[in-house]
């Protein structure tokens, strides 16, 4: 169960901005409860004690931003070219999983996928303003072609990649790794579950 060293007044400011709906402490010492998605805040003088299914979804909002993240994608297109989705997940090493997703995105390669899952993963994790961030995916092509060890001569994974390195150009130090299907297997379940559901 994480807790936050914060102002509670500050950390109930950013909790409503961010859509939380609050109740009062249950005992002499809580400040305020909060709720926002799967997590639950309760505030003392000097810390905020997060719980629930999912605490990321309030230790995003309060915890300064920046940082290390670890992220995971992986695209699956049935038929190449076929129906593809993507999927991926952010793991913060001190609060978990951040964040995670999936959806369909038409018909395309499976290659092309792969790219368009690296780049919805890297969009978030510059959304939730992390500083540093350690990509890993089950496609050797993308993590090769991203740091420039094969060359990129399909026009369509070129103007991907062309994306990729703006991305990457916001985070501080960045780092890609291709790794086995099984420890990319969050991403890789994410994108087949957004398949199976199309």
């Amino acid at each position: 169960m994480p807790v936050i060293d914060c102002d509670p007044d500050a950390a109930r400011t950013r909790l409503d901005e961010a859509g939380a709906t609050f109740a009062e402490g249950n005992t002499e010492h809580e400040r305020w409860r909060a709720t926002l998605g799967d997590a639950s805040a309760v505030a003392y003088d000097d810390q905020v004690v997060v719980q629930g299914a999912r605490p990321a979804d309030v230790t995003a909002v309060l915890r300064e931003h920046g940082g290390r993240v670890h992220a995971y994608f992986d695209g699956a297109s049935r038929g190449n070219p076929g129906p593809a989705a993507v999927g991926w997940v952010l793991v913060s090493p001190g609060d978990g999983i951040v964040a995670e997703g999936s959806e369909t995105i038409g018909s395309t390669t499976n290659n092309r996928a792969e790219y368009d899952a690296l780049i919805t993963v890297l969009e978030a994790a510059t959304d939730f303003g992390f500083d540093e961030i350690e990509i890993r995916g089950d496609s050797q092509l993308v993590a090769k072609q991203v740091t420039g060890a094969w060359d990129t001569n399909d026009p369509a994974l070129r103007e991907r990649r062309v994306r990729v390195r703006e991305l990457l150009g916001e985070f501080d130090d960045w780092s890609i790794t291709h790794v086995p299907r099984e420890v990319n297997e969050r991403a890789d379940d994410l994108a087949n579950e957004a398949l199976d559901r199309a």
